[in-house]
C-alpha cells in the first residue's frame, strides 16, 4: 500500500475515534444526568428500613424521606423510639442535623457531609443523594456490556483539580434506562473504599426502582448497610416550605 494512502486512512481511522471520544463524554455526563433525576424524580416521598451491620452487632431503623429537584432533601427517624425524631435536611450544598433531645438543628461543615450518618455505611451526602457529582467531575464513558438484555455503561467520573470533594474518583454503571445498578467511590489515592449496589427491580409508581441498596466498606470486613424501600413514590407535588429549617424542626414523627 502507497505511504499516503497509509497515512490517509490512518488519519481518518484516528480522527473518527476522536469524534467517537467526545461523543462520548458528552454522552457519559448525560447518562449520570439521567440516572440521577431518575433516581430522584422531579420529586420522591419514601419510608425505608436500614439495617447497619457490624461484625459484633446488627441494628435498624425505619425512616422517612422527601426530596425534590437534585438538591433539596429531608429524611427523619421513625423507629426506633430511642432514635425518632432525629432528622436531616439538606438544601443545595449545605445540611443540618437536628437532634430532639436538645431541640437544635445544627448545620454541618462541607468537612462533615462525607461523614457516617447514624454510623451507617452511608454519608450524608449519600443519604441526600447529593448532585455534587453533577458539578464536580468530569465524566467518561469506559466500558458497555449487555446484562440481561440491557446495555449497561460503566462510567469513569474524576474529581476536577479544585473541587471540594472527599473521592478522588467514582465508577458508576447505568442501565441504558438510567437505572443505577453500581457506584464504587475511590479516595484521593485513586484506593476503592467502598461501594453501592442496587438490586431487587420493582414497579413503584411511574418506574422500575431498586428496593435494595446495599453500601458496603471494602476497607473493613464484614461492614455494610443495606436500605430496603417499604413504600415510594415519585413527582408528588410538594411545597418549598417542606424544605426549610422550621419543617426540619417541627416534623419529628
Amino acid at each position: 500500500m502507497p505511504k499516503k494512502i497509509f497515512f490517509l486512512i490512518a488519519f481518518i481511522l484516528f480522527a473518527g475515534a476522536g469524534t467517537c471520544w467526545g461523543n462520548d463524554q458528552r454522552t457519559a455526563l448525560e447518562l449520570v444526568e439521567n440516572a440521577f433525576d431518575y433516581w430522584r424524580g422531579v420529586s420522591s416521598v419514601a419510608r425505608f428500613k436500614m439495617t447497619i451491620h457490624r461484625p459484633d452487632f446488627e441494628r435498624s431503623m425505619v425512616m422517612k424521606g422527601w426530596t425534590k429537584g437534585r438538591s433539596d432533601a429531608l429524611f427523619f427517624v421513625e423507629e426506633p423510639a430511642k432514635d425518632a425524631g432525629n432528622g436531616t435536611l439538606k438544601k443545595g450544598r449545605e445540611m443540618w442535623s437536628y437532634n430532639p433531645k436538645i431541640n437544635r438543628a445544627i448545620k454541618l461543615p462541607p468537612s462533615m457531609m462525607s461523614q457516617s450518618w447514624l454510623g451507617s455505611d452511608f454519608s450524608n451526602d449519600d443519604l441526600a443523594k447529593s448532585d455534587q457529582i453533577l458539578e464536580d467531575y468530569d465524566h467518561t464513558i469506559i466500558a458497555s456490556e449487555y446484562l440481561e438484555d440491557h446495555k449497561v455503561y460503566t462510567i469513569e467520573s474524576i474529581a476536577r483539580e479544585t473541587a471540594p470533594v472527599v473521592w478522588g474518583k467514582q465508577v458508576l454503571q447505568v442501565r441504558e434506562d438510567y437505572i443505577l445498578m453500581r457506584q464504587q467511590f475511590y479516595d484521593e489515592d485513586m484506593v476503592l473504599v467502598k461501594e453501592m449496589v442496587s438490586e431487587d427491580l420493582v414497579q413503584y409508581s411511574d418506574r422500575l426502582f431498586p428496593r435494595l441498596w446495599t453500601m458496603r466498606s471494602l476497607d473493613k470486613e464484614d461492614r455494610f448497610t443495606l436500605l430496603e424501600y417499604l413504600e415510594l413514590s415519585f413527582n408528588e407535588e410538594l411545597e418549598d416550605r417542606l424544605f426549610t429549617l422550621a419543617s426540619l424542626k417541627s416534623r419529628r414523627r
